[in-house]
């Protein structure tokens, strides 16, 4: 199986980090985020991966290159930002699978591929989990305080996909999938979720996902 990584952006929420190192290559408990992902889809079977890779790609290069994680690398690159779909557009024409999946560059997870591959087109969906304390409220005042509290029934885009090389046709050159087939799919119900439960996700966004991760980053990708 073939999966792309999107690993092209700038990482602009982590400088000064990233005005130093791609985002790809933060680390993580001292691995860089994609290394954690290499060694996440080695785990479900991927035996080829193609990078899509624009801002200090030569770094991302020389550092995957010294190691040997037991997965064919292939390189996409961007000389100018395509956006996520056209960056899936331009990488899955090394694809001669009629199936493929897509991963964003900042997600380490524990998700199941293979739950996820059983259906076309599908998006990987986890509970969305709010960012800050939640008040139960009686009568203006506080009836109990609650971190992060799951919200029933919504669902949120994991980032990771299994796609059909047949959508490659209505994918734009230049533009976000998320903002130009993902809509229309949904519309025309060509689109469909598979949701886990009670996994471990994190998209690394911020110094304190980078803090929170490292934490339980062993756990996840054993």
């Amino acid at each position: 199986m073939k999966a792309i990584i999107l690993a092209g952006g700038r990482g602009k929420r982590l400088r000064p980090i990233t005005d130093y190192v791609p985002k790809p290559l933060v680390p993580i408990k001292n691995i860089p985020i994609i290394e954690w992902q290499l060694k996440y889809l080695k785990k479900f079977g991927i035996d080829e991966v193609i990078i899509c890779t624009g801002y200090k790609q030569d770094m991302i290069e020389n550092y995957l290159d010294s190691k040997k994680i037991g997965i064919k690398i292939h390189y996409s690159i961007e000389k100018t930002p395509l956006g996520t779909g056209g960056a899936i557009k331009k990488a899955a024409k090394m694809i001669k699978d009629k199936s493929f999946f897509v991963v964003n560059g900042d997600t380490i997870t524990d998700i199941d591929l293979k739950k996820l591959s059983k259906i076309d087109n599908s998006i990987a969906a986890v509970e969305l989990r709010t960012k800050f304390g939640i008040l139960e409220t009686k009568d203006d005042k506080i009836t109990k305080f609650k971190e992060k509290k799951k919200v029933p029934d919504l669902w949120m885009n994991a980032g990771i996909y299994y796609l059909q090389k047949s959508l490659l046709k209505d994918l734009p050159t230049r533009g976000d999938i998320e903002k130009t087939v993902f809509p229309d799919y949904a519309k025309k119900r060509k689109l469909h979720l598979v949701k886990f439960k009670n996994v471990k996700w994190y998209s690394i966004d911020s110094f304190k996902d980078m803090e929170e991760c490292s934490l339980k980053v062993e756990k996840i990708i054993k």
